[in-house]
C-alpha cells in the first residue's frame, strides 16, 4: 500500500477538475488550505476550492482532505463492526456543483481511500466513491450521456461493475422518508477492495477521471437556456431534497461530522438558496411533474443512449 501515490493522484484530480470548471465558470475559485495539529482530535490537512456567485455556478466546490484519527466513527464501521475503535487514515476528493440556471443539473462526485489500522494486524484498506446527477428539469439525452460515461469508465475492470454500481447508486441516493430518488443516479461503490489494492485504486482513478467528461458537456449544453422565476422557484424547492439527503443519510457528511472534521468543508455541499413547502405537488402535465414521472425512478439510462433514444 503506497498512500503517497493515492494522495498525489487525488491532489492532481482536484487540480484538473477545478481547472475545467473554473474555465467554464469564468470566475476564480477560492483556495483555502487547512491543517490539523497533533493537539486536535483529527490530524491532517486539506485544500478546499470554492466558488460562490460565479458565472455559472451559484455555489460549488471541490475538497481534498487527508486525515488520521484515533478511532473510527460509527458511520465508517456500520458494515465492519470488527474494526470499531481502530485508528484510521482517510483521504479523498469530494465535490458538489450547484448551478444557477435550473436547466443545468447539480452534480456530485467523490473518490476516497480508507485505511483502518488495528493494533497488531495488517491495515484494512478499501476505496469508495462514485458520481450522481440531480436535474431539476430532465433531459433524457443528458442522463444517458452521464450514465454512458460512467459505464465506459468502469468497463475495463469488468462488465458487471457498471450495472452493480448503478443499482447501488439508485439504492443509496434514495430519500427513504420521501420515497423518492435524489436524482437520476450514476454509480456508487464503497468498502471496495476486491480487485486488490492496485486495481481497486486504478478503478477509482477511472471514475474520478471520468467526471469532467460526464458533467461538463451538460453544463455547456444547458447553461444558456432561458429561465424565469417559476424555474428558479422549483429549483429551490428541489434543492431541499438535496439538503435532506446530505444531512440525514450521506455517509461522507456523517463521517466528517462524527470524526470532528472541518465543518466549513463538510457543509460545502449545501446549496445557497433552498425552499420547503407543505404537501406541495406539481401540476399534472407540467415540466415539473415530468421530473417526477419520467426521471425520479430507476431507468437503464446507458442502454437508452446506446439505442439512440
Amino acid at each position: 500500500m503506497n498512500t503517497q501515490d493515492v494522495r498525489t493522484y487525488f491532489l492532481g484530480l482536484q487540480d484538473r477538475i477545478i481547472g475545467a470548471l473554473q474555465a467554464e465558470d469564468g470566475h476564480d475559485f477560492l483556495r483555502d488550505g487547512w491543517t490539523r495539529g497533533p493537539e486536535e482530535r483529527l490530524q491532517g490537512d486539506g485544500l478546499s476550492r470554492l466558488v460562490e456567485e460565479g458565472g455559472v455556478f451559484e455555489r460549488g466546490g471541490c475538497n481534498f482532505s487527508h486525515v488520521r484519527g484515533p478511532a473510527m466513527p460509527p458511520s465508517a464501521t456500520q458494515h465492519r463492526p470488527e474494526l470499531a475503535g481502530a485508528p484510521f487514515e482517510a483521504m479523498g476528493v469530494s465535490l458538489v456543483m450547484h448551478p444557477r440556471n435550473p436547466y443545468v443539473p447539480t452534480a456530485h462526485m467523490n473518490v476516497r481511500m480508507f485505511a483502518a489500522l488495528p493494533e497488531g494486524r495488517e491495515p484494512v484498506v478499501w476505496f469508495g466513491g462514485g458520481m450522481d446527477l440531480t436535474p431539476y428539469y430532465g433531459f433524457e439525452e443528458d442522463a444517458a450521456h452521464f450514465h454512458r460515461t460512467c459505464r465506459d469508465a468502469l468497463a475495463p475492470f469488468g462488465a458487471e461493475l457498471y450495472p452493480r454500481f448503478k443499482r447501488w447508486c439508485d439504492e443509496y441516493f434514495f430519500l427513504k422518508h420521501r420515497g423518492e430518488p435524489r436524482g437520476v443516479g450514476g454509480v456508487f461503490f464503497d468498502d471496495f477492495a476486491e480487485l486488490g489494492f492496485e486495481q481497486s485504486f486504478a478503478m477509482t482513478r477511472a471514475v474520478g477521471d471520468a467526471f469532467v467528461h460526464a458533467y461538463l458537456p451538460l453544463v455547456q449544453k444547458r447553461r444558456g437556456t432561458p429561465y424565469g422565476e417559476r424555474e428558479r422557484d422549483f429549483q429551490a424547492y428541489r434543492r431541499g431534497r438535496y439538503v435532506e439527503f446530505n444531512l440525514v443519510f450521506d455517509r461522507g457528511t456523517l463521517f466528517g461530522l462524527q470524526s470532528g472534521g472541518r465543518t466549513e468543508s463538510i457543509l460545502m455541499s449545501m446549496p445557497p438558496v433552498v425552499k420547503w413547502r407543505y404537501a406541495w405537488q406539481p401540476e399534472p402535465g407540467t415540466p415539473e411533474a415530468r421530473l417526477y414521472s419520467d426521471f425520479l425512478r430507476p431507468r437503464d439510462w446507458a442502454d437508452l443512449a446506446r439505442d439512440g433514444a
